[in-house]
């Protein structure tokens, strides 16, 4: 009787264990979800502490206020030119500075190709020019002003530099004149150039080379101005007074 009692009580035994472990694993679960919880929370405050402290730092703070300018490119150009025009607000955020606007002004140069404006953190605003380079010398008669491969004039000169022909235009010469004569003369070998006093830019299709040493070159158009410019070099051997190379692959001599 003793023995079957006992075997009655196993069962209750085991049942009361497995209740125990069912309750324990629920509560860990419950822990486990709390947990869960809160980190999630603890993740967000986070975060939202991470973007405050940045918008504070950003637009706020004097931490990254704009204090100067770090100017990189220009020899044409002054520092004081270039910074009178892009004119940078100083003190404020560094974050709110419109490089756009800075860029606009900087490029509105004749003598700037092209720039590009960018945030130096924590304290500067960088401005990095590429000026134009000039290769000749545009004589308007009343000043002298320098003259790209584009046929953009740019910058006042007082003299005409050494080693840069002058380009003269004449009284009919249209803007797309100007820019032909600047291709012609990107073209020229540089033995040549230096034989040239001036180029004469009569229209678009006629341009003449007067060298210094009173010989003239008809040119022509711009067109195949790499072929004439390889014609000249080996026509200027000839004695004559005029050299005509407008039809490249027929020159003639006068």
């Amino acid at each position: 009787m003793a023995r079957g009692k006992a075997r009655e009580k196993r069962p209750r035994g085991g049942a009361a264990d497995t209740l125990e472990r069912t309750r324990k694993a629920f509560a860990r679960r419950q822990r486990a979800r709390r947990w869960l919880t809160w980190r999630y929370l603890l993740a967000a405050f986070v975060v939202v502490g991470a973007i405050g402290f940045g918008v504070y730092a950003l637009y706020f703070s004097s931490w990254l206020r704009t204090e100067g300018v770090d100017l990189v490119g220009n020899a044409q150009l002054s520092d004081k030119q270039v910074l009178a025009v892009a004119d940078v607000p100083t003190g404020g955020p560094l974050a709110t500075v419109d490089l756009q606007a800075i860029e606009l002004r900087v490029k509105a140069l004749a003598t700037v190709k092209s720039v590009d404006v960018s945030r130096k953190w924590p304290h500067q605003v960088r401005i990095v020019v590429v000026e134009r380079t000039p290769i000749a010398v545009l004589d308007r008669g009343d000043r002298l002003t320098n003259l790209d491969a584009g046929g953009v004039a740019f910058g006042h000169l007082a003299k005409a530099p050494a080693g840069l022909p002058r380009v003269k235009i004449g009284p009919g010469a249209s803007g797309d004149a100007l820019v032909e004569g600047a291709h012609v003369v990107a073209a020229l070998d540089p033995q040549v150039t230096e034989l040239v006093d001036f180029v004469e830019v009569q229209t678009v299709d006629e341009i003449l080379l007067h060298l210094r040493d009173g010989r003239l070159v008809r040119w022509g158009s711009a067109d195949q101005a790499d072929d004439k410019a390889s014609v000249l070099l080996e026509l200027l051997d000839r004695k004559a007074q005029v050299y005509d190379v407008s039809v490249p692959g027929a020159p003639t001599t006068r």
